[in-house]
């Protein structure tokens, strides 16, 4: 197995076949979004500079139009020349003519106590017709997510579907000897860290609230599981039984976790009451289960075995008990992710000695081959199942990306020189 996998998200595979060490990391550097690719259907956005963002720290239209873009559903129109607010009434049937469907004006302007005033409408240039618009009071270190809210009304507006931009993403850097796991913005900006150690940290899985963060920490020698409460950085110890304990995975409703302990002998699957209680086996087997992963109505749970010989997925109840193998294209296949609607199964496989983002339509087992990289890992799914957010390498250096689910549309997240691995894409705020 490549020592790139030996420290991904939930691959704890590679730590209990392998034991190798991580390689070593180039330094963490700023994100910059790169969208490629062209999708069959995407509504054409015209999004103005907002007025007054000249002397503004963020560029609201800029981000705006980068998050609608990352999505896959709407392309840019250029708006050179165009000067408007959320007061201007746009030349709807001009901006039609030049082949947008939709502008979005604006203006952003600083208040007398430091705070910041943002405000969008959105013109619907098909039907001449005005979509509405909102306003946000917010700190200056809200800016950006104010923009993103910008865009979540403009994608919800126009798709009729919750928009995604104000979720966030965790993930995992290494800087010299020194690992840190960051909260960031779900297009890898305003990144705070949420921990810092000189001993790896893996397998970041939000919770279902979203208020806090399931890890695995090798600072005690061994991996244990801890929870990271997001909003005051309180930390909980949920796993430290004997032998190893990784891969977490929280229960839709939150009550529960599930990961890999080894305090049997083998490396087996079980619940953990987050109440308290004893560890309940779930898997039975004499091989290796692990990166267990619930489907969202809780009445399943993916999970990675070579109890076939070669690493595959299956499929188990909560309770435990007899599991279904799913994957059986390939004979490596690993890293099980579902979509929050049910429908789909993001995983990595190994093909020709590369590691290949694929994804299964659950119900048929169609699968596709999503990417063109030979090094990707730590699958994960926005919110609202439409986008998957992934670790890869592209021309030698580490990056994150996020990708649509037929592959059209990839924006690589990462900057250049940065490393980063292990994201995991955080709900809807509730």
């Amino acid at each position: 197995m490549s020592t790139k996998f030996l420290l991904s998200r939930r691959t704890t595979l590679g730590l209990l076949m392998a034991g190798a060490a991580a390689p070593s990391m180039p330094a963490f550097a700023q994100f910059r979004v790169e969208v490629s690719g062209v999708g069959m259907t995407q509504v054409p956005v015209a999004v103005a500079p907002f007025r007054g963002e000249a002397q503004s720290p963020q560029k609201i239209g800029n981000i705006v139009k980068a998050d609608l873009e990352r999505s896959g559903m709407f392309r840019g129109v250029d708006t050179a020349g165009l000067i408007a607010d959320e007061n201007t009434r746009p030349d709807l049937a001009g901006w039609r003519q030049k082949g947008a469907d939709a502008i979005v004006t604006g203006s952003v302007s600083a208040l007398a106590d430091g705070r910041f005033d943002v405000r969008l409408r959105l013109w619907d240039t098909v039907r001449a017709q005005d979509l509405g618009g909102q306003s946000y009071t917010v700190s200056k270190s809200d800016l950006r997510l104010s923009a993103h809210r910008v865009s979540d009304f403009v994608y919800e507006k126009l798709t009729g579907e919750k928009g995604i931009f104000s979720t966030r993403i965790a993930y995992v850097t290494k800087s010299g000897q020194r690992y840190t796991l960051w909260v960031a913005d779900s297009d890898g900006e305003s990144a705070q860290s949420a921990l810092a150690s000189p001993e790896p940290i893996i397998s970041p899985a939000w919770s279902p609230s979203g208020a806090q963060l399931a890890y695995v920490s090798f600072e005690s020698r061994k991996p244990v599981i801890y929870s990271h409460e997001v909003a005051t950085g309180k930390r909980r110890l949920l796993a430290n039984f004997r032998g190893s304990n990784s891969a977490p995975a929280w229960s839709p409703d939150g009550n529960q976790l599930v990961a890999t302990l080894s305090q049997s002998g083998g490396s087996q699957i079980f619940s953990l009451d987050l109440n308290g209680g004893d560890p309940k086996r779930l898997t039975q087997s004499s091989s290796i289960d692990t990166e267990p992963a619930f489907s969202p109505d809780g009445r399943s749970i993916y999970f990675v075995s070579d109890r076939g010989g070669s690493p595959q997925i299956y499929r188990m109840s909560p309770g435990g008990g007899n599991a279904d193998r799913v994957t059986f294209t390939g004979t490596y296949n690993i890293s099980p992710a579902v979509s929050p609607d049910g429908r789909w199964l993001a995983y990595v496989s190994r093909v020709g000695g590369g590691f290949k983002l694929h994804v299964m339509e659950i119900s048929s087992g169609a699968i596709t081959s999503i990417t063109e990289t030979t090094a990707d890992e730590s699958p994960s799914f926005a919110p609202n199942s439409r986008l998957i957010v992934y670790a890869t390498q592209q021309q030698g250096r580490e990056a994150l990306m996020t990708t649509t689910l037929d592959g059209k549309i990839k924006a690589r997240l990462s900057g250049a020189g940065g490393d980063i691995r292990e994201p995991d894409w955080g709900p809807f705020q509730r």
